[in-house]
């Protein structure tokens, strides 16, 4: 008897929530999607951009997720009520792009990962830094062609519910460990951007928590 896949919520209707809502959509996930729109211009874009994902409002399309996946400007992330996220499988998808996002004072004068800081924000959530150091459209470009995409967790079990959706997605997973090693998923280093394999060097045993 096969087990049902997790309902997914993606928050975030861009190019970003787009693509990862096509890919999950593909993969034979239920997925809801919320962006900052009225659900019914959310509703038009899905039938075009994402169909077979179904347009909710961010709080009902958490309230019946298993996976909730962030996918706003980052500098929005405050913008998302926190309630009803703990317990919750929680990916951040959010990259800090100053020309996007302006300075952030509480990241950059921060040491921690930038995943650690939100993780503050979401209280109880299970959070997990994946799907960021690859380009949105290459979610679809190059899935099944042997790219890895890495993820870093600090709950063993929810890193393996995204490494089966990482691999659903057509990618092979890397665990790079605690969520602290996110950092090396950033922009601006090694990893990010770059077509990793799984055997790929990530300069783990160099790295400075």
């Amino acid at each position: 008897m096969s087990t049902a896949l997790p309902t997914i919520a993606i928050l975030g209707a861009g190019k970003v929530g787009s693509s990862i809502a096509r890919s999950a959509v593909a993969a034979g996930y239920e997925v809801r999607i919320a962006g900052s729109s009225a659900v019914e211009e959310i509703a038009l874009t899905a039938e075009i951009l994402m169909p077979g994902a179904k347009p909710s409002t961010a709080a009902q399309a958490v309230d019946g997720a298993d996976i909730v996946i962030l996918a706003v400007p980052l500098h929005k992330y405050r913008s998302i009520d926190p309630s009803g996220m703990s317990g919750k499988i929680v990916i951040d998808t959010m990259n800090h792009w100053v020309p996007v996002n302006g300075e952030m004072d509480e990241l950059t004068s921060d040491p921690r990962s930038s995943s650690e800081i939100i993780a503050d924000y979401f209280p109880g959530a299970r959070m997990v830094k994946s799907l960021n150091h690859i380009g949105y459209h290459e979610l679809e470009e190059d899935a099944h062609t042997g790219r890895a995409i890495a993820y870093a967790t600090d709950d063993e079990a929810a890193g393996e519910v995204v490494a089966t959706l990482i691999k659903d997605f057509g990618f092979d997973p890397i665990n790079i460990g605690a969520l602290a090693n996110g950092r090396i998923l950033e922009p601006g280093q090694p990893a990010f951007g770059a077509h990793l394999t799984k055997d790929s060097d990530l300069g783990l045993a160099a790295l400075k928590n």
